[in-house]
């Protein structure tokens, strides 16, 4: 089955559904908000207030929930309980965010996903108090996502950041801790219990569409996916070696990434690089040990490879499939443990999900067959 790419938010490309959840709308006649539920229109009060986005954020939860309406009770709210509100909550947790998920002074991609995950807590509760925030609403805001096409693990993902935000906000006395402990009653969603779809798991990709694409694309590309193939390495981090990160002593070459995937566990990252791959390094090496030796960037790289599917008629792969490809094969010849050094892997579990630790072993199998 084919995998579906996705962009930073999680979401797949693909055509989006009609939303679910009842629009925000005036009553031009009054002047009022409405919402329109089940054939219904309730007034939630002047249209743009405080009062009406309170309002129509309650009637939302229920609907996406199946709450019936009160029609004596109406929509609108009497009063607008004084503190923090939604809004308020998430500006200052963003600009925590800002200062904490960095990476060599760049933000990482944990900022995009939070993005996404608070656009629609804050276009629906955004003018809420934080503590009348409960589990309602918060299935609310994740039928927000199911209806915009996220898989099922990037909203169950996007719930947790959302708690992440009330869990900030309790530690520095934003957010009753109540509040969060009532949304952690919010269960994930589960397979196949759920409209959200899963992408199929990313497996190893075959030699033959390996050396279909290799004919159809420009050499640098070329090489990097034969590169990828003989060593394990991700893609970025092959993407940012220089020359002077390639300690060419011995007969296999090291490349200590400073820049990792789990460099804020304090764990290290060592790409070993035999002769096959040093053959590959030799073309691209430079008098500038800061010069990067390929000159393209991942998305790019990825665009290469699955146009070059599309344009072959088979079917499509991404370059992180052949991490999966060179588990397999390390896995077949040398066991386990040689295939945990070569990818990186703290712990074996993560090894086994790729190939159905020690620098020592990553050098034995670079020295054989990279």
């Amino acid at each position: 089955m084919e995998v579906l790419p996705r962009n930073d938010q999680g979401l797949p490309h693909m055509a989006r559904k009609a939303n679910v959840l009842p629009s925000y709308l005036l009553h031009k006649q009054s002047g009022q908000a409405r919402v329109r539920i089940d054939g219904k229109d309730h007034m939630l009060g002047p249209y743009g207030s405080e009062e009406s986005r309170i309002a129509y954020g309650k009637l939302v939860a229920n609907a996406a929930n199946g709450i019936g309406i009160d029609p004596l009770k109406g929509g609108s709210s009497s009063t607008i309980e004084s503190g923090l509100t939604i809004n308020e909550l998430v500006l200052a947790f963003m600009r925590h965010a800002d200062g904490h998920y960095i990476k060599n002074g760049e933000p990482t991609s944990e900022i995009h996903c939070l993005k996404a995950a608070t656009r629609p807590l804050v276009e629906l509760y955004g003018f809420t108090p934080v503590d009348e925030f409960g589990p309602l609403m918060l299935k609310a805001v994740r039928q927000k996502f199911v209806d915009a096409g996220w898989v099922r693990d990037s909203v169950n993902k996007g719930v947790g950041r959302i708690r992440l935000i009330f869990k900030w906000g309790v530690e520095n006395e934003m957010v009753q801790p109540s509040t969060l402990q009532a949304l952690q009653a919010v269960a994930p969603l589960l397979k196949g219990r759920t409209e959200a779809h899963d992408n199929a798991p990313r497996t190893a990709v075959d030699d033959v569409r390996i050396e279909t694409v290799k004919k159809m694309v420009r050499p640098l590309v070329r090489d990097l996916i034969e590169l990828q193939r003989l060593c394990g390495a991700r893609s970025g981090e092959l993407i940012k070696l220089t020359t002077g990160m390639i300690d060419r002593t011995g007969d296999v070459w090291r490349a200590e990434i400073s820049d990792h995937k789990t460099v804020h566990h304090d764990q290290s990252r060592t790409l070993h690089f035999g002769p096959h791959a040093q053959l590959i390094l030799a073309k691209y090496l430079s008098a500038d040990p800061d010069a990067k030796l390929f000159k393209i960037t991942r998305t790019a790289f990825c665009r290469a490879i699955t146009r070059a599917c599309e344009k072959a008629g088979i079917e499509r792969w991404v370059p992180h499939q052949m991490r999966h490809t060179n588990a397999n094969n390390v896995r077949e010849e040398f066991g386990l443990e040689h295939t945990q050094a070569v990818l990186g892997h703290a712990h074996a579990e993560m090894t086994q999900h790729y190939a159905k630790v020690s620098s020592k072993k990553a050098a034995e199998v670079a020295r054989k067959i990279g």
